[in-house]
């Protein structure tokens, strides 16, 4: 098991993994026991964002409904609608050395589909992670649990990782929204 951080714990990735090339975001998470008659259905998502933290362009963001950054430096494995099981429930490939020299951050979100409509929230959300494994390896390098600090929101940004010279840092952020995905776009400079 890799080094457990806590919320707003910052640590160097490509510095001290000098081999790392290739990182798999694992995100995880169990919902409460709650009968609304709808499934739980989270979507990961992915913001490559330049140095003001805005998204050049619609491309630049990577989720369900667009699975590959045009560069393949991101590539989201596919969405799972109920969070069944155990182990990661949705996963993003992120490859270090064909991410575009415009990216400086790229944020690790979650949100709830149709959160209104349903009526959920991460209040109902527990054991949320968000992990970095080595592909090359599978050896998990970090891991950050959220914690159950979240009642109405209905997207959180799990983390971000950030280039620092011609490093990549990780930042266990942990925060959270209310107004779902729309609400992440805007906050990433995306037109709705």
């Amino acid at each position: 098991m890799g080094i457990q951080l806590s919320k707003g714990q910052r640590i160097d990735l490509t510095k001290t993994n000098p081999g790392l090339t290739k990182a798999i975001i694992g995100l995880g998470w169990d919902t409460n026991r709650y009968s609304g008659g709808h499934d739980f259905d989270l979507d990961a998502s992915a913001f490559l964002a330049d140095e003001t933290s805005k998204c050049v362009n619609d491309h630049d963001f990577i989720f369900y409904n667009n699975l590959q950054h045009p560069s393949g430096a991101v590539i989201h494995t596919g969405d799972n609608r109920t969070g069944e099981g155990d182990g990661d429930d949705e996963q993003l490939v992120v490859d270090f050395t064909k991410i575009p020299s415009h990216v400086h951050r790229i944020g690790i979100t979650v949100t709830i589909h149709d959160a209104e409509l349903r009526q959920q929230n991460f209040g109902q959300v527990s054991n949320a992670f968000v992990r970095l494994v080595d592909e090359s390896n599978n050896q998990e390098l970090l891991r950050f649990d959220l914690g159950e600090d979240f009642s109405i929101e209905t997207a959180v940004v799990f983390c971000e990782l950030y280039r620092y010279g011609n490093d990549w840092k990780f930042n266990a952020i942990g925060s959270g929204f209310s107004g779902g995905l729309a609400a992440l776009c805007r906050n990433y400079g995306l037109q709705v």
